[in-house]
């Protein structure tokens, strides 16, 4: 059954999700402020947003997915240039958490890769999903 499926992506996008926005709070807020917690962070920014558009939007091609999530993350960070998420999260620290501060070219490059690994990594389970199903009859 086709919504049985779409119900599972939703679910598993969903409790992923979870899993991913607590990992990226650990990082902001247990780890010393590096590249390294900033590429981990950015990473995992791009897997949330990927998973929040499964969530909201389950039926969506990995592809497609992964198209929409590289735009938005490339505007968010072309966005930072023109300073106004830097004063939001002056005025209200948790903008910063989605917004960001100011552009980093870098993250450009760690969001492309961060949505290529959930992509194909949502390939994969579509892929696996789709042989059990077969197996079953669905």
């Amino acid at each position: 059954m086709a919504t049985a499926r779409v119900l599972r992506r939703r679910f598993s996008a969903a409790a992923l999700l979870c899993a991913v926005v607590a990992a990226g709070l650990a990082v902001h807020a247990l780890l010393p402020d590096t590249a390294a917690t900033d590429i981990a962070g950015d990473a995992l920014y791009a897997a949330a947003v990927y998973l929040g558009v499964v969530v909201v939007v389950p039926g969506v091609r990995p592809l497609m997915v992964a198209a929409i999530v590289t735009a938005w993350c490339v505007a968010v960070e072309l966005f930072q240039l023109t300073g106004i998420p830097l004063a939001l999260g002056a005025e209200f620290a948790p903008a910063m958490l989605l917004l960001g501060t100011v552009f980093d070219a870098r993250d450009l490059l760690v969001y492309v890769i961060g949505v290529s690994v959930m992509c194909g990594a949502d390939v994969a389970q579509r892929a696996v999903l789709g042989r059990r199903s077969e197996g079953r009859g669905e």
